[in-house]
């Protein structure tokens, strides 16, 4: 079964996907934030259609490490997650994954208008990538 990662944000939600093998985290699109009900039901759809078994979301800590506003946010949102899907849901350190994802954009010199449509995917790609390079892949190894 397949990862798929989540970098929520006000706005919009990045998706990323792991590929069949759960060792390279692949962009897959951006979701635009509506209702919570329709949020939950575009992921539902993504969990069955790419046969998802773990969810990851970024977890927005403050630089020093503690939960600010977004983080409490966000605690709420996986709360309304795992009452309605029925995969586990785990959270991995998100800081600095949007600003390395823009640094990316700017070093491959991709427009603004486009970085502002791929930026969401691009640090769900990260933060799903962070996880498989620490869960995943020493899994294996043990």
């Amino acid at each position: 079964m397949r990862i798929l990662a989540l970098d929520v944000g006000e706005k919009r939600i990045g998706v990323a996907l792991s590929g069949a093998l759960n060792l390279i985290a692949q962009g897959l699109e951006t979701i635009k934030r509506t209702s919570d009900k329709e949020t939950l039901a575009k992921i539902k759809e993504l969990i069955k259609q790419y046969d998802v078994g773990k969810i990851i979301v970024g977890m927005p800590l403050n630089m020093d490490g503690s939960k600010g506003p977004s983080a409490l946010s966000m605690e709420d949102f996986i709360s309304l997650m795992k009452k309605d899907i029925e995969v586990s849901v785990e959270t991995v350190d998100e800081r600095l994954t949007t600003a390395q994802g823009e640094r990316m954009l700017l070093e491959a010199d991709v427009s603004r208008k486009k970085r502002k449509h791929s930026i969401d995917k691009i640090a769900a790609q990260l933060i799903l990538q962070t996880y498989l390079d620490l869960h995943v892949q020493k899994d294996r190894s043990q």
